[in-house]
């Protein structure tokens, strides 16, 4: 896990760096440096909120980036702090940045509330880690393939939701294209390889697309075999995001039936990024991907 820098870590940031973040990241590092200049006063949570007429929590939430930013409240805050002048700036001018509506509000209508915030997240992400189970994740599935699952995990939907939520899903998988620097680092269970989603020749398009995005260089795709035994049983799908900026901590997203957790403590984070270290050793090696993969095709 990765240390935050020094209080002038918003200060320093490279001249344009900010224009190359994403809203969601913006907010984390606001957040980061407001909770570090509230704690080098010693000043409460109760305190900030008071002052600017609000609650701990809703210090929480803004110090945890998870919620827009007032731009008076941002003043008033570091006014308590006493923050210099040239730092003030700095963190105004990028609380509102942080306020611009991302490209996925068009699509706010098929989207879940507790989804919203992984988008931003996946969006500003520089290194993706992904171990799936089940399906094929998201950033790397077939429109038809994201079709079939969609319509089966939505059974009050319209054709119509669902063709919005595809075209959702095919959006998000533009931050993959070239000349993007993301990184992607899958680890798929064999399982959601064999699980078949709609008839054969959809799977084979599938497994072809994955083929073809597995040759690319800042994608890693490794297939947990069966033969792997029991090293990881019971373990369900986990995504751990990774950001460019020092101050923010990885992000382990957890998705439920109805819901998502969103960790990010150190103590939190550390076992999962170990448990995906573990996953990635007793997974085969990347270069041995394509031919699993023509192995299952042939019997498609």
């Amino acid at each position: 896990m990765r240390r935050a820098r020094s209080m002038g870590g918003l200060r320093d940031m490279p001249e344009g760096e900010s224009r190359r973040t994403g809203p969601t990241a913006l907010r984390m590092l606001v957040g980061a440096q407001l909770r570090r200049l509230r704690e080098a006063r010693g000043i409460t949570r109760q305190r900030a909120g008071h002052e600017i007429h609000g609650s701990h929590s809703k210090i929480s939430r803004m110090e945890l980036g998870r919620s827009g930013f007032k731009l008076h409240d941002v003043a008033d805050l570091l006014s308590l702090y006493g923050v210099d002048e040239a730092e003030r700036s700095a963190v105004l001018s990028l609380a509102e940045q942080a306020n611009s509506l991302p490209w996925w509000q068009e699509y706010r209508d098929v989207i879940p509330d507790w989804f919203e915030g992984y988008l931003g997240l996946e969006q500003d992400a520089s290194l993706i880690r992904i171990y799936e189970v089940q399906l094929i994740p998201g950033l790397l599935q077939t429109e038809d393939y994201a079709r079939a699952v969609i319509a089966q995990g939505y059974d009050t939907v319209t054709a119509e939701q669902i063709e919005r939520r595809v075209a959702m899903r095919m959006h998000r998988q533009r931050i993959l294209i070239p000349p993007s620097s993301r990184k992607v680092w899958v680890v798929l269970d064999e399982g959601a390889l064999h699980r078949q989603v709609g008839g054969s020749a959809m799977m084979r398009a599938q497994l072809e697309h994955l083929a073809e995005v597995a040759g690319r260089p800042h994608i890693t795709i490794q297939v947990l075999p069966f033969t792997s035994g029991a090293h990881v049983g019971g373990v369900g799908p986990i995504t751990i995001m990774r950001f460019a900026q020092a101050e923010l901590n990885d992000v382990v997203y957890l998705e439920q039936v109805n819901g998502a957790q969103y960790l990010s403590r150190e103590s939190e984070v550390l076992p999962y990024q170990h448990l995906l270290n573990k996953l990635g050793i007793h997974a085969q090696p990347m270069a041995s991907t394509p031919a699993i993969l023509r192995r299952i095709m042939s019997r498609l």
